[in-house]
This record gives C-alpha cells, structure tokens and sequence, in this order.
C-alpha cells in the first residue's frame, strides 16, 4: 500500500479515549460563532433518526443496525402514527410493531400515543385488544395479549409479542424491534415479506447478538449485494455526532459541553466492559478472525492468469529520463504486450492498482466482465522499486491499450494519490476513482468481494504470494481490511538473499478491480462531421451559413 495508516487512522469505538473524543467534539465547534457554540438542537428528529426514516420512503425492506438507546422506536413511533392516520389514498395502511416481548408493545403504544397527540392526529380508541392467532397445522387458535391504537382513517396500530403466524395474512408496514433477539427470526421475516406483495413495507432493527445470529447474516447479505434492502448502520458514536448526548442534556436541563460528554461516553463505555463492542459499535461477537476460508481462495485461482513482475536496483531511478523510459517499454512490449494482445476486444476492461514505491509491492491488477457477469483475470503485474515517472508510464501505457476501459481504481493515498490524480486526469474523472481507504470503505466494499470469491465469480493468479496476501485480511472488529503489521515474503518465489516484504499488496488491488468493475459506466460516443451536417440540413432553423456542428 501506498502508506500504511497510522495508529490513529482506524481508531473507532473503545479505542478512541476520553480525551480524543473530547478534543474530537471540541473541533466539531471550531468556526462556530461563540453564540451558537453550546446551543441546544432544535429539530424533533435527530440527523440519524431521519436518516433511517428516509430510507424507510425508499426502500420496501430496511435493515437498520444500531447502537442501544439511540432512539430509533422512538422515531418509528412517530413514523408509524403518520402512517396509519393517513387516508388509504395518502399511502395509509395498518402498522405493525413486534419486540420480542409484551413490554416493549406496551412501550411503543404508548409512545405512539403520545405522537398522536402532538400531530393532533386524533386517535378513537387505545388499549389493550386480545389477538387470535390461528396455527393451521394444529388447526388450533390461540388468544395474545397485544395493544392497540385505532385511528379515524379506519387503520390502526397493532404492537405484538413476537410470533410468526401472528402476521399471516395481514397487510400494511411491519415493524421489527430488536430482530436479533426474537426467537424464530427467520420465520418471522418471511412472514413480514409477504406484506411487500400488496405494498406493505417490512423495517428491522436491532443490535447485534453475535456473528452467527440471523440478523447479522441478513446485514452481510445486504453489504455484499446479495438483499436488494436498504441498509442503515448508527453505533453509538455516529449517534453522539449527530446530536444524542446534547439531546439528553436538553431534556435534563443541563449544559452541554465537550468536556461533560467525554466524560459520559467514557462512562457509558466502561459499565459494558468488553459488551461495549457488540452492544454499542455495531461489532457482532466474534467478529474478529480469518475473512476468507482457505478453500474459497484456492478454488478461485488458476494456473493460466500469470504474475508478471519487474523489479529494478535502487540505481534505476538515477538513470537519465530516456533510459528509464526505454527500458520501461522494452519491458512492456516483451513480457507484457502478448497478454495485452490476446484480451478480447468485445468485453469492457476494468482496472485496480494499490501502490507502493520502496518497502511494499505496487500491484496493477486488470480484468474483463464477461457475458456472465464473471470477472475474467488475464494477468497481474507487480512492480517493486520501480520510479514514480514509469509507475505513470506504465499505467498510462495499459489503460490506453485495455479493450473498452470503463472503469478503474488507483489507492490514492500517500504516495499514491499523484498518480491517482493523474490517471483520473487522462482517461477521466469518473472512470478512475481516487480511494482513499477508511473503515466505511473496507466495511462496503469487502462483503461485496468475498460474495463474488465465494461464487467463484472472478479468477485469482495461482501464486503463493497472491494467495498469502488474500489469506492476510482479517476481520478487526467487525471489518474486512489488512492488518497493520507487514510480512516477510516466504516459500516459492521469494527473493533469494533478499526479504521483501508484503502487506497485503495483491489482494488490496483484487478489492479495488472489484470496486471499479461495480461502478457506472461512462458511455463515450462522438458524431462523425457528415452525420452532424446530415442531421442539421432535417431541422428548418439550420444555420444559413452551413455550421451545423456547434
């Protein structure tokens, strides 16, 4: 990689301290006039609360994964009054709210209640209703206690115990609280997504309760593109930004400060001990470990896509400018040009490069997206000691020559990020995006890979040090990336008296060819002179002059 990040760079949830978070809310002000430094918020809604209302508008199902107390029922609550005290033809509809016991439908009753009043939407009848329950296998109905609220509209909103029956054959917008705790949660989804049919809406949200869990399964489905569902993620310090602890403070009269809500996160932090992770940052149990399984890579690799690299003595860049670019397409033209050669010209050609120039191995990795979608891996080069100006030369070099270039991806980070510019400057901005990685990054991106891996969607180099580097990405905390510490080069292929070293160079650029290859293809096209004067001579107002191409 470019530049290996530094301690700080990834710092998220208990990592970060007291005294970073304090200094880190403390910055939030800065521009701020001193009479709006300290005010109280003045929105209903918090930033991330109508975050996942809106994704709700634009979704039929969300997942939402979340922090506790954050205040999503909350939010829902009042989402669901609007909802069901609308007319049927304003998009009104029955709502239906399951926790996974009977307080928490006495609590969301209770709060929707309290959102009626204050949209004076009035609500004729609130309490407690007795739900009959039919189980067709034993044929047999069961009476639950539930809590309802009917509105004027005719539809009305049911909070209920958790059961999957519970909502066949119903129709309207499911609310699912606290999924990952529900006993039977796949068999409640599949009850809640045959509402979609007739236009219901299905919203789940929950904190996590461990890797394998049902929930987590879905949210990694959902990342990796596999659901086509909206997906919303809030831990507790997404929420913190946006306003929770100053919202807390509102409602107690006190002053907000930087200072008092470090102290209080720190607190909050400490009384969940090693829960804190799960419970508060979005990180399921056990979510650390290997990525991928040694099988899914093996199988994905193939003995025709070779590695083809060039290394060259520190003395290199001391070379006059014409010697190095000389040898540079000597190279080029020998070892690379006859697989550049034998790419179909037909398929649309996409491109990641991760870059170093001293320690670390730069890796250009090409590929083409064929008919079935599968992404075809024709050779990966990787470069060691090469000079800026021919690490340029040789990207320029391939993206002119790449059939149908339509998409590649350059680490800009550190050292990296001339290059990326310039890429993006000769084939284009929105055909080379400039990475620079961060957790959000990796926590997009890596599920999509390792669904496509697992598919044996794309072919990997059969090379002991391509291999090493896929086997080098762990989970840290809940997302995919590299670990910080480097490894030596070892086995077959390494340098004799030489210790490379690796960090996950090949496999960084395997995610970015995967992230390119996903993004929206810029259509190129041009109109030949005699079309344009064809086409100007159909249209009444032509130019008199005979300019027809403006």
């Amino acid at each position: 990689m470019s530049a290996l990040p530094g301690s700080d760079d990834f710092k998220i949830g208990r990592a970060i301290s007291r005294e970073e978070w304090e200094e880190l809310r403390r910055s939030s002000l800065y521009g701020l006039p001193p009479e709006l430094q300290g005010q109280g918020l003045r929105d209903i809604l918090l930033p991330y609360q109508k975050e996942s209302l809106g994704a709700r508008l634009l979704n039929t199902v969300t997942f939402i994964e979340k922090s506790r107390r954050t205040g999503l029922t909350w939010a829902f609550a009042a989402d669901a009054v609007l909802v069901s005290a609308a007319e049927q033809a304003a998009g009104g509809m029955d709502s239906w709210y399951i926790g996974y016991n009977l307080e928490m439908a006495r609590e969301f009753i209770d709060v929707c209640g309290m959102w009626a009043k204050l949209f004076a939407k009035a609500a004729i009848e609130v309490g407690e209703c007795v739900f009959e329950d039919f189980d067709p296998v034993t044929k047999e109905t069961s009476k639950i206690q539930a809590f309802r609220i009917a509105f004027a509209s005719g539809f009305e909103i049911v909070a209920l115990p958790s059961r999957p029956r519970s909502l066949r054959g119903k129709q309207g917008y499911v609310i699912i609280d606290e999924a990952a705790f529900h006993d039977d949660l796949e068999e409640l989804l599949k009850a809640a997504m045959a509402l979609t049919i007739w236009g219901g809406m299905v919203v789940v949200i929950s904190t996590h309760n461990g890797e394998a869990n049902a929930f987590n399964r879905y949210i990694k489905d959902i990342r990796a593109g596999l659901k086509p569902y909206g997906l919303v993620r809030i831990d507790f310090d997404d929420a913190l930004k946006q306003g929770l602890y100053q919202r807390i403070c509102q409602r107690k009269g006190e002053d907000w400060t930087p200072e008092g809500e470090a102290v209080w996160r720190q607190g909050v932090i400490d009384n969940y001990g090693d829960g804190a992770d799960e419970e508060l940052f979005c990180i399921p149990a056990e979510g650390s470990g290997a990525w991928l399984l040694p099988a899914v890579i093996d199988q994905c690799m193939s003995g025709e896509v070779p590695v083809l690299r060039w290394e060259m003595p520190s003395s290199f860049a001391a070379e006059p400018e014409e010697m190095r670019r000389a040898k540079a397409l000597a190279w080029l033209e020998s070892v690379v040009l006859p697989y550049v050669e034998a790419l179909d010209p037909e398929l649309p050609s996409f491109f990641g490069m991760d870059f170093a120039r001293h320690e670390d191995a730069s890796v250009f990795w090409p590929i083409q997206r064929t008919r079935v979608m599968y992404r075809r891996t024709p050779f990966v080069i990787e470069l060691r000691n090469i000079p800026f100006d021919q690490q340029e030369q040789i990207v320029f070099w391939l993206g002119e020559r790449l059939p149908r270039l339509s998409g590649g991806a350059i680490d800009a980070g550190g050292n990296g990020a001339a290059l990326a510019e310039k890429a993006a400057q000769k084939f284009g901005m929105h055909r080379v995006a400039q990475v620079k990685f961060s957790i959000d990054w990796y926590r997009d991106n890596m599920p999509k890979l390792k669904a496509t891996l697992e598919a044996v969607g794309m072919s990997l180099p059969k090379d002991v040090h391509v291999g090493s580097d896929f086997r080098l990405i762990r989970m840290i905390d809940g997302v995919a990336r590299v670990p910080r510490q480097r490894v030596t080069e070892k086995g077959e292929g390494a340098a004799e008296g030489k210790k490379r070293k690796r960090h996950g160079d090949a496999a960084i650029a395997g995610a970015l060819v995967h992230f390119a290859s996903d993004m929206p293809i810029v259509e190129f096209a041009y109109i030949p002179a005699w079309e344009a004067s064809a086409m100007a001579s159909a249209f009444d107002d032509a130019d008199e002059g005979g300019r027809s191409l403006w």
